[in-house]
């Protein structure tokens, strides 16, 4: 499988608070801007996989939800998260 515990453990050691910390809203992002690349790069093989289009779309809209939520509270943190995941703005 392409997300193990140990590649969970390490996304949230980065981006969290600590490996337990699952639920800020940094880690989460981080998590769903890997589950994104992994998605996208199945869907450049499997062009007609359009349950996995629709999951893709819908991991994109959460992520979206969550960086517009760290932006208003924190934009120092916003900007330096969108620089280290390498996402536009």
């Amino acid at each position: 499988m392409y997300l193990t515990s140990e590649k969970k453990k390490e996304i949230f050691k980065t981006y969290g608070a600590s490996v337990l910390d699952t639920g800020s809203s940094k880690a989460q992002v981080a998590l769903f801007t890997y589950r994104i690349n992994h998605l996208s790069k199945h869907l450049e093989n499997n062009k007609k996989d359009f349950n996995t289009e629709r999951a893709l779309v819908k991991l994109v809209g959460k992520r979206k939800k969550l960086l517009k939520y760290i932006e208003l509270y924190d934009r120092n943190s916003y900007k330096e998260l969108i620089k280290h995941l390498g996402l536009r703005k």
